[in-house]
């Protein structure tokens, strides 16, 4: 009999999960052990979706991410809320910190990555024990304890205008509390954005309730005694000098990835685990990185849809479905999920009107209405887009920019619905079967169309079949508006099932 590949997943956010379900899926006779350690003892979660869950608008319960009893099915062995501690690599083993040793013919590195937590005086009592009050925004437990603090408060600094503090502080104000931004650079969410689309973002914020101080961050807490002992959050310092009256402190300052284990096992770390194009660490053919953790072109990815597609790249190699299977890299697109604010930005949008270069700028702003628009365009391409505000032709400006396909020769008909552009078709019979619904899963409107043929009539089955709706969640009224569209036709939509 031959001996079963022992694969070693270290990590189970939404890399690491995705990954274990990749493997048996294409793993039917069981011919791979899979063990995995989770460092977190929540179960495998969305963190995308942790804004929803601080906002109210949904449930822990709603945000995992394997059903109950999936491991005990699929003969997946988890550690629950251990970390791994080293590896031996020579040995092929790994030991966790409560002691456990297992060894692996495989190893996958899931890590993700930890907050960035910048140095404010205060932060930490004298003892090292965190300050009560300020709280970093990147697990279920941190969600835990801020909601609980929220409860408790009337005001909220968040710290870091990117997108994870933008997210955060729009779900602090629709809990009721005034919720002010600090953030050190000159606008909103810069790595995505130009300056022109932060004013008008900051604007759009300060209409639903959320403040924002630009060039500035806190330089230190002011604390006083908890009513348990320790110290609490009474007041920020900011560096311009102000203070600011608060009890709840948000660190969304940023993440780094979590590469701790895999520098000190000798791996090649720079950003993240070095890998090359099948995602294998380039010091050990044994050893793969998935995720946040992993640097790959010198890129880190941050968002969840490459770290899917690294995964199944991972699966493919692993369990010999497509052995010579690799990553390209992704086309990165930001959406920002805040209620009353809808947001898209991909590639590169930095462009400016008449910089001296060979780049096209086309550009509409309506900070009044909280609109802003611009593509940017190289050799008839496009390479950059921000839509804010009206994200009605989202939809195609996303498939150009995936498929690298010319833009039309009247750009602005991607900016504007009704300006016969391919935009997102106003009823799904008008939309191709190739246009992609779930941008995170890959899910096209051909495959929604024969997952219904195979019996999955609603939208839950449709979610659970193609897994459309699981990632960022941005696709779910589409996928609802086809699934409706459907038992609204069925007699005759679906002998149209198109490649």
């Amino acid at each position: 009999m031959t001996a079963r590949t022992h694969v070693v997943v270290v990590g189970h956010g939404m890399a690491g999960a995705r990954l274990v379900q990749e493997l048996r899926a294409r793993d039917p006779y069981r011919r791979l052990r899979i063990t995995v350690f989770a460092a977190e003892r929540d179960a495998s979660y969305n963190r995308v979706l942790l804004s929803e869950l601080l906002a109210g608008r949904t449930r822990v319960d709603d945000i995992y991410l394997t059903p109950d009893g999936w491991f005990d099915d699929n003969e997946v062995v988890v550690h629950g809320g251990v970390a791994v501690r080293s590896v031996d690599r020579w040995a092929k083993k790994v030991t966790a910190d409560d002691g456990t040793v297992v060894p692996y013919d495989v190893l996958v590195l899931a890590t993700g990555s930890l907050p960035w937590l910048p140095p404010i005086d205060g932060l930490a009592a004298e003892d090292g024990t965190p300050v009560d009050g300020a709280v970093a925004f990147r697990t279920v437990e941190d969600c835990r304890r801020i909601i609980e603090l929220a409860d408790q408060a009337d005001r909220a600094v968040v710290v870091g205008g990117g997108l994870l503090g933008l997210e955060a502080a729009r779900g602090l104000a629709g809990r009721g509390l005034d919720v002010e931004v600090v953030h050190p650079f000159g606008h909103l969410m810069e790595r995505q954005l130009d300056v022109g689309a932060g004013r008008v973002l900051a604007r759009k914020l300060r209409d639903l309730g959320v403040r924002t101080r630009l060039g500035v961050t806190v330089a230190a807490l002011r604390v006083t005694p908890g009513e348990r002992g320790g110290a609490r959050v009474q007041a920020v310092e900011l560096t311009d000098g102000s203070l600011v009256d608060t009890t709840l402190v948000v660190l969304a300052c940023g993440i780094r990835p979590n590469v701790e284990v895999a520098r000190a096992t000798g791996l090649r770390v720079e950003q993240g685990v070095v890998v090359d194009s099948q995602l294998r660490s380039v010091s050990d053919r044994a050893v793969f990185a998935i995720g946040e953790c992993a640097q790959h072109e010198g890129l880190v990815y941050g968002l969840v849809a490459p770290a899917w597609e690294q995964a199944a790249v991972v699966a493919d190699v692993v369990t010999g479905v497509r052995p010579d299977a690799t990553y390209a890299g992704s086309a990165v697109v930001t959406r920002l999920k805040a209620a009353g604010v809808d947001l898209a930005a991909m590639g590169d949008p930095a462009g400016e009107l008449d910089d001296g270069t060979d780049r096209e700028v086309v550009q509409f702003s309506d900070a009044a209405r909280g609109t802003y628009k611009k593509l940017v365009i190289r050799e008839g391409r496009l390479v950059g887009a921000i839509l804010l505000g009206d994200c009605t032709t989202a939809g195609a400006v996303v498939q150009l920019f995936d498929r690298g396909g010319p833009v039309p020769s009247d750009p602005l008909s991607l900016l504007f619905a009704g300006l016969d552009a391919p935009t997102t078709a106003a009823s799904p019979a008008l939309m191709p079967a190739a246009t992609t619904i779930c941008r995170c899963n890959n899910v096209t409107k051909g495959d929604i169309q024969a997952c219904w043929l195979a019996g999955a009539d609603s939208l839950t089955a449709v979610g659970e079949t193609t897994r459309a709706t699981t990632g960022c969640g941005t696709c779910r009224d589409a996928v609802a508006g086809i699934v409706e569209w459907l038992a609204e036709t069925a007699t005759t939509a679906c002998e149209e099932v198109t490649a």
